[in-house]
């Protein structure tokens, strides 16, 4: 574990762990907890193995994949730091149903299944708060699936562009840069479109003036024609 690394003070910024008392927090980060130094594109866990641990990325960023008989690639979630994974599984005794894989060097904290149930008998409080979680990434996965329903693949890339803005911050002529966090591939994988048409959408919203695309970065031009964009 990195020397300059604090890990109870970081533990104590995080929502699941924010009401425990330092010298608990002190306990779990000696008993209950490890870090690792990842490079890109290596395995944190595959299907099948079993779960024994949650992880949460401290940097970096970390995808969690599908893989089809065939061999063909459904990115499901893309999780960066401060976020964690591999909650729920702990506690059905079952493996891991998805892979995770780096997409850049990463340093990410496993904290153990022992740990988290030993809080759980010490506090109910805890369980709750890991179920809080546990919802909030249902309910992002329902988003996705009514998204690939119910929405063209033109609006999945606008919404992906808006993700992180409120529709109060659509204001005429405001420029705002999009980072990709991740390749174009795997951002296209994870809203169920193709590398080709992903590109494509990206043009043809250049095109409109509505962004200009620098290699992974996305200038958006007009965010309230963005958001409106095609049905204008």
């Amino acid at each position: 574990m990195p020397a300059t690394f604090d890990l109870p003070r970081y533990l104590s910024v995080l929502p699941l762990f924010g009401d425990m008392q330092p010298q608990e927090l002190q306990a779990l980060a000696q008993q209950g907890c490890q870090l690792h130094r990842m490079g890109r594109g290596e395995t944190v866990f595959r299907v099948g193995q079993s779960c024994d641990a949650f992880h949460v990325v401290v940097t970096g960023q970390v995808k969690l994949y599908a893989l089809s008989p065939s061999g063909a690639e459904k990115v499901i979630e893309l999780v960066g730091p401060g976020n964690s994974f591999g909650e729920a599984l702990m506690f059905t005794d079952r493996p891991h149903i998805v892979n995770a894989q780096t997409l850049s060097e990463c340093l990410l904290l496993s904290i153990s299944k022992a740990a988290v149930m030993e809080e759980i008998a010490r506090d109910p409080r805890f369980a709750l708060r890991m179920l809080a979680g546990v919802s909030r990434r249902l309910h992002g996965l329902i988003r996705d699936v009514e998204s690939y329903c119910l929405h063209s693949g033109i609006q999945r890339v606008i919404g992906f562009l808006l993700s992180e803005q409120d529709d109060d911050d659509y204001g005429d002529g405001e420029t705002l840069t999009v980072s990709l966090p991740v390749s174009k591939a795997t951002i296209a994988s994870r809203l169920s479109l193709t590398p080709e048409y992903f590109s494509r959408v990206l043009h043809e919203l250049e095109a409109e003036g509505l962004i200009q695309i620098d290699r992974r970065d996305i200038r958006i031009l007009n965010t309230r024609g963005l958001a409106s964009y095609p049905l204008q």
